[in-house]
């Protein structure tokens, strides 16, 4: 069962929103479930910390020089699956 749901958004927002839902052939409440999916099951994924810090094994990572780059590349990961779902 739905629970029915109203929400506000400036004029902006909601042509930009309603033009994304009709360029992916659906309707504006399905774009907007599809939203609140994807980011609900972002966050109960949560982060696996050994990609950062690698736990574990050192391998010679040297985390204090190495830390602008490690979060560079865990960080655009994330992006980049984002731009992949729509």
């Amino acid at each position: 069962m739905m629970v029915r749901l109203q929400i506000a958004l400036d004029p902006e927002r909601h042509a930009q929103a309603r033009a994304r839902a009709a360029a992916l052939g659906i309707s504006l409440a399905e774009y907007m479930r599809r939203l609140v999916d994807r980011d609900l099951a972002e966050r109960s994924r949560g982060a696996d910390r050994s990609v950062v810090f690698d736990l574990g094994t050192s391998r010679g990572t040297d985390i204090a020089s190495d830390k602008a780059r490690m979060i560079g590349e865990a960080t655009g990961a994330g992006k980049r699956r984002q731009a992949d779902t729509p």
